[in-house]
């Protein structure tokens, strides 16, 4: 073999080196974790312990005095403390295909479900990414889930309660988009705080000192939909005695938030494409246009795009909302934030009872308020209703628990909790995720009907997924690279600098979906070229 010969050899088995590194740096980012629902000393629930020497091979020990929990975003930690547990500890270690077997040992008794595990148990990825509740000597309530690292800790909450993936997703797209002066659509189920999230999106925007105002089109009369929107003249229909305003004016110069935008008549919505391209409405009645500046944030709990199909909904209508389609996660995506979430409305209760000192208790070795029985069944519900109802739910566990020691469920409550409970048939111990329906194809139709527009919508409502846009618009996965190839506003992975996908690569650090969404590329092409120019051991 001559030299350059070897060379070759030698620079091939670098580069398949470099890929598997960049490759397992890119798992590492997720990683198992235990959160605290449930603790005699309630200040500290939704503290954190990373259990990343399970990525590495290495196992993690737990009991009473080690290791410490933190509070995301902070260094200092305590360790579990309470001294009805073990100080011996129980076992993590690594399982096959990536999941992970806990051993009991001789430490404190470890129930999932009520049930105690009476030996070693193992877990498959799956199921810990659905999130596993752990009780501990029946007191303590661990939440055996994955955690993304590259989603550090923001210092600003943007008024939401929560430290897990989901939540800490939104908050990233809120900053990404507040500042700009783009329609925004949020989508999510009924709910899930979508509200909350347009007003996030609101105090952080250029028209924070102006009007906020919120209208869910679902609770207005058809028929006076367009006059409570748009204004109206005196006399311009049946009981009409006044001119009205109408919401868009009232919000000029600020934001409006239309929640349930799919309920929207025919007529409104035209009326509202119209606003969005000319900044004009028409008040009924009126034959002269009014120019208004308002900031529109749409919401919908609703598949628009099916509505579209049953010709409920106007596709162009479509385009011009989702100018950043922001998706809101359910409650059950975002288990590790059931006890911080649960916590914060017992509070908002508690002081109007004037019971706060429950949340405060100086003693460790008190019965917990908040029992870890009902702590894990709080975590494996299904949550329909999603924070909205826990919400009400807690109201009415606190009220009904008044004059007790402990939170207790009545037997309807109990009879509620365990019909939406998510456990796996023949697993008792484990929670089952959630199926994802899958998406309603569109019927084919030419790929040159799709305009630039609604390809760029669809391209970033997918996150730059080729094959869900195809699917999305009803067209051949092989039209996307000829209508992105004949677009001037578009590119490809291939189209990228070295410097700038270097850059990128170090201000996103690394995560590929954050990149993807900057550069606006396919992030299957983006990630092969990363890989190909090695970045992941370039970084390091």
């Amino acid at each position: 073999m001559d030299d350059s010969s070897r060379e070759g050899n030698m620079a091939d088995v670098s580069t398949m080196g470099v890929r598997e590194r960049a490759s397992e740096q890119q798992r590492a980012r997720v990683v198992p974790a235990l959160t605290l629902v449930s603790h005699a000393m309630a200040h500290r629930v939704g503290e954190r312990l990373l259990l990343e020497p399970l990525v590495l091979g290495r196992e993690v020990a737990l009991s009473r005095n080690l290791p410490d929990f933190q509070r995301p975003g902070t260094s200092l930690g305590l360790p579990l403390a309470d001294p009805f547990l073990s100080r011996k500890p129980l076992v993590f270690s690594p399982a096959s295909e990536e999941g992970l077997r806990l051993n009991p040992g001789e430490g404190s008794t470890v129930s999932i479900a009520g049930m105690p595990l009476s030996g070693p148990w193992e877990f498959t990825r799956e199921e810990v990414a659905a999130g596993i509740p752990l009780e501990l000597a029946g007191r303590v309530v661990v939440l055996l889930h994955l955690a993304d690292l590259s989603l550090a800790e923001m210092g600003d909450t943007l008024g939401m309660v929560g430290v897990g993936a989901g939540v800490q997703r939104v908050r990233r797209h809120i900053e990404q988009v507040a500042d700009l002066n783009v329609p925004v659509l949020v989508r999510g189920e009924t709910g899930s705080g979508k509200e909350l999230i347009a007003r996030a999106i609101h105090q952080r925007s250029k028209r924070r000192d102006k009007a906020f105002i919120s209208v869910n089109l679902g609770a207005i009369p058809k028929e006076l939909a367009a006059a409570e929107l748009f204004g109206a003249h005196k006399g311009a229909y049946t009981g009409s005695t006044r001119d009205r305003e109408g919401f868009f004016r009232a919000a000029h110069e600020g934001t409006l938030f239309l929640d349930e935008v799919g309920e929207a008549p025919p007529e409104v919505q035209v009326m509202l494409l119209r606003v969005l391209e000319t900044g004009e409405i028409y008040p009924v009645g009126a034959h002269t246009p009014v120019l208004t500046d308002v900031r529109l944030i749409a919401a919908t709990d609703a598949q628009l795009e099916d509505r579209i199909q049953d010709g409920r909904f106007k596709a162009p209508l479509l385009h011009r909302l989702s100018g950043y389609d922001l998706r809101v996660p359910p409650l059950r995506e975002r288990r590790e934030d059931i006890g911080l979430l649960f916590h914060h409305f017992a509070r908002e209760v508690l002081e109007e009872l004037g019971e706060t000192w429950r949340l405060k208790p100086e003693d460790p070795s008190a019965e917990p308020w908040l029992p870890a029985s009902l702590a894990s069944q709080l975590v494996r519900y299904a949550w329909p209703g999603n924070i909205r109802q826990l919400r009400n739910l807690s109201r009415q566990l606190i009220i009904g628990s008044r004059g007790h020691p402990r939170l207790r469920l009545d037997p309807r409550l109990e009879q509620d909790l365990e019909a939406e409970t998510m456990v796996r048939p023949g697993r008792p111990a484990v929670l089952s995720p959630m199926p994802t329906p899958e998406p309603k194809t569109p019927a084919r139709r030419k790929a040159s009907d799709v305009a630039e527009g609604e390809l760029l919508s669809a391209l970033r409502a997918c996150a730059w997924d080729l094959k869900a846009t195809a699917d999305r618009l009803g067209i051949p996965r092989s039209s996307i690279y000829d209508l992105i190839d004949k677009s001037p506003h578009l590119r490809t992975a291939g189209d990228l600098s070295v410097e700038e996908l270097t850059r990128c690569y170090r201000e996103c650090g690394g995560d590929l979906e954050a990149m993807a969404r900057r550069l606006e590329v396919s992030k299957r092409a983006l990630g092969r070229r990363i890989k190909e120019l090695g970045l992941g051991a370039q970084d390091a």
